[in-house]
């Protein structure tokens, strides 16, 4: 689940992107260090939300890149 409050992220690089997962991964093992339940949930929310937009930066450079995504076992 996303979180209800975060704003677009479509402006952020992948670089801001994984550098704020990172910041907000130290802050979650905080929050489940300290037993802080409805921060971990808050947090949880807020990561789930910058992970999707890095998923969607992922997949237009895949795109852009014209990878193929499909591995062929096929025996000839």
């Amino acid at each position: 689940m996303q979180h209800p409050f975060i704003n677009d992220l479509s402006s952020l690089t992948l670089e801001e992107l994984q550098n704020k997962i990172t910041d907000l991964n130290n802050k979650l093992n905080f929050a489940y260090r300290t037993g802080k339940g409805p921060l971990i949930h808050q947090i949880s929310m807020v990561i789930e939300s910058y992970r999707v937009e890095y998923g969607k930066k992922m997949d237009e450079i895949v795109k852009k890149q014209n990878l193929k995504t499909q591995i062929n076992i096929e025996k000839k």
